[in-house]
């Protein structure tokens, strides 16, 4: 009998109709004529990159199966080394050249690059100067490579 009144009440909270919830926003995938698909994950301030532009930026790469590649950001410590490229078709990877386009300073993108847009060449940046990841991402060149990359300076 002492119960009786607590249940009453969480009958009746039960019984409440629940709240709308809002869904969070979705991300949408672009995906350019040649194949790469981008996703933005944060939209920069600063300043646009351009086609010809010097930009600083830190990246993470995977091989489309999930598996860990490279990255210029020390997981453990969180240090990193940018990396400085130049947004011209003879030093980058076609398809990263296609990301940073338009992304502005400050910004975080993931794309996945198609083979014909990747590492078509071994002379093409970024590429990791230790011997195991350089050797793990030009092994895996004739694949989709899926790059997470944040544009710190348009320089």
């Amino acid at each position: 009998m002492v119960f009786a009144p607590i249940f009453a009440t969480a009958n009746t909270i039960l019984a409440a109709p629940m709240q709308e919830m809002n869904e969070p926003d979705v991300v949408r995938t672009l995906k350019l004529p040649s194949g790469v698909r981008i996703q933005e994950i944060v939209e920069g301030k600063g300043r646009e990159a351009s086609e010809g532009d010097l930009v600083e930026i830190n990246y993470v790469c995977w091989r489309s199966n999930g598996y860990f590649v490279h990255s210029t950001v020390d997981q453990f410590s969180g240090e990193s080394a940018p990396v400085i490229l130049s947004l011209d078709d003879k030093q980058i990877v076609k398809g990263l050249k296609e990301v940073l386009i338009g992304m502005k300073a400050g910004g975080k993108r993931r794309a996945l690059i198609p083979p014909s847009v990747g590492y078509i060449s071994e002379n093409l940046a970024p590429v990791p100067e230790e011997f195991g990841p350089r050797r793990s991402l030009l092994s895996h060149a004739k694949e989709p490579l899926i790059f997470e990359v944040q544009l710190l300076k348009v320089l």
